[in-house]
């Protein structure tokens, strides 16, 4: 009887004949199939679908990865694909089940993992920082956090939970996301006490956030907006500050837009 080492062996032995493109395309398949699936049954499923997606993910994502994943990465490389695929799938709950808004929705949620996975195959590889192909890369799985971080919490506000769990989800979800982002600017093996440290003050900062909003009148796209806007604000400076490049031009970027979307929030609030 195999056991998990050698199983893994094999499994890597006999994937990694298969072109990495062509693994790629048929993981991108797979979970957009699963997710067409899935779109046809009701929220009553989503404890069966929720774990369907978190195994099929990961092995999904294993298979399209396969060669030299170590120590930390184990958690950096998988953790957005898991995340996109979550929260697309409880994200169409706000919408219609109508082929109309299935199919654009599938196609959309096909080119969000196809990109994350690239994106994490690109940082396995271990490419270099100077490189146009990283950059590129870090610029895409930034992207794709303000993407999954709205996503989140538009799901979340929607249930409308009491202060608490807002506060705690919305902390949580940040930490994980905060992580992922801060070592993926060094991809170093082993977690930094820095990138942990900037990921408990990036949960507590929008813990606090969320807390607020949850006792202030809005719509929630709008809560999900400005919440969205504070975790890229920061967490851009925060990333530009560990790799050493924050300067004042970036500030005033990254403030600009916090500002612009205050303003918005602030003009649709229902008093």
């Amino acid at each position: 009887m195999l056991n998990i080492k050698e199983f893994r062996r094999t499994f890597e032995k006999k994937s990694i004949k298969i072109d990495k493109r062509l693994r790629l395309v048929i993981s991108v398949l797979v979970l957009g199939l699963l997710m067409l699936f899935s779109t046809f049954f009701g929220f009553d499923k989503v404890f069966f679908f929720i774990p369907l997606f978190i195994v099929t993910t990961y092995l999904l994502s294993y298979f399209s990865l396969l060669e030299e994943i170590k120590q930390f990465g184990w958690f950096g490389l998988f953790l957005m694909p898991e995340l996109v695929t979550l929260f697309f799938y409880l994200f169409f709950f706000l919408f219609p089940g109508r082929w109309l808004t299935r199919l654009p929705f599938i196609f959309i949620y096909e080119i969000s993992i196809y990109a994350v996975l690239l994106c994490a195959n690109i940082f396995n590889v271990g490419v270099e920082k100077n490189l146009q192909l990283y950059r590129a890369a870090f610029s895409i799985n930034f992207f794709y956090h303000a993407v999954v971080s709205f996503l989140f919490y538009n799901v979340l506000f929607s249930f409308k939970y009491n202060f608490l769990i807002n506060m705690i989800g919305a902390g949580i979800s940040t930490f994980l996301l905060s992580l992922q982002l801060f070592w993926s600017i060094r991809l170093n093996k082993r977690l930094e006490k820095e990138v942990l440290v900037y990921s408990v003050f990036m949960a507590i900062y929008i813990a606090e956030i969320s807390l607020l909003v949850s006792f202030i009148p809005m719509k929630v796209p709008v809560y999900s907006l400005f919440i969205t806007a504070c975790y890229y604000s920061v967490t851009g400076m925060i990333s530009h500050h560990i790799d050493q490049k924050l300067f004042k031009e970036t500030v005033r970027e990254y403030v600009s837009v916090l500002i612009f979307v205050l303003i918005i929030t602030l003009l649709s609030l229902n008093w």
